[in-house]
């Protein structure tokens, strides 16, 4: 067993693929990933391992709109999270408009982060600030009531998603015995 839950699993299995492979600094070299030990004992390079068996496994065993949750939500990998964001805007269920709906998922995965804009890592997708003014995200003007009810039930519907895609991914992870089992 590697891992202590389903959504630690998830995270470090979506993180390895942003995990990179170029020179390192002199002090980076020095540490031997075979003899680096991580929470279950199981040696870094085994981890990264099996970090990218469970990537490949779940990608495989979930059913798209599941994977695209965790995806988006999860991933700090541009590109697919991108994709994700792209293929759940249309399985969203919503009476807004395809701009609204497409801002609202977006919004829900690239959440708006504190601190002054352009002093984060390059590695993270920053939205603009105008991205998350709802007024941008309507052209029909509808009240703000509406609109605030539109993106409670979109984020709703997405974070349910991610709940049933924990679940799934829980169940494949404990029937491969990488995932430690809660004492009922």
């Amino acid at each position: 067993m590697i891992y202590p839950s389903v959504q630690s699993a998830v995270v470090s299995a979506l993180a390895a693929e942003c995990i990179d492979n170029t020179s390192k600094q002199a002090w980076q070299k020095l540490i031997d990933l075979d003899t680096v030990r991580v929470g279950s004992g199981v040696s870094g390079s085994n981890r990264m391992q099996a970090d990218c068996w469970v990537f490949a496994r779940l990608h495989s065993q979930l059913i798209p709109r599941h994977w695209n949750a965790l995806v988006a939500k999860f991933s700090t990998h541009k590109g697919r999270k991108v994709q994700a964001i792209s293929a759940l805007v249309p399985v969203v269920a919503s009476p807004s408009k395809q701009l609204f709906k497409a801002k609202a998922v977006t919004v829900w995965a690239i959440p708006k982060l504190r601190g002054v804009e352009g002093k984060r890592s390059a590695d993270i997708i920053v939205l603009p600030a105008e991205f998350y003014d709802m007024n941008t995200w309507d052209l029909d003007g509808r009240p703000e009531s509406t609109r605030r009810e539109w993106r409670r039930n979109i984020h709703k519907v997405l974070e349910e998603m991610v709940g049933e895609a924990l679940k799934a991914a829980e169940e494949i992870l404990l029937a491969e015995g990488v995932l430690h089992q809660q004492a009922a």
